[in-house]
Formats: C-alpha cells, structure tokens, sequence
C-alpha cells in the first residue's frame, strides 16, 4: 500500500471532514420532487395518444 494514502484513509476511517451541512435533505428532497412533478407534467401534456 502507498504510504502518502495512510493519512488520508486514517482520517477517512475517523469520520472527520465527511459531511457537508450546506446540504439539506428537505431541500434536496423538494427539489428532486419538484423536478419530477415537473417532467411528469411535460409528459402528460405532450401526449398525443388520445
């Protein structure tokens, strides 16, 4: 194994830096919602299978 990767893996292992808290799972979550209600509509009102 590379011995300049040990430092690195050793704070891996320790959970330090992991997590960013920019990132929230309600906003995350919304906007993932709000882009598939947003697909399903362009879908729906593009089809011309009547």
């Amino acid at each position: 194994m590379n011995t300049a990767a040990l430092p690195v893996l050793n704070l891996l292992a320790e959970g330090e830096g992991g997590n960013h808290d920019s990132l929230n799972p309600a906003l995350t979550g919304g906007a993932a919602l709000f882009i598939l209600m947003l697909l399903l509509f362009i879908v729906t009102r593009f089809n011309r299978d009547r």
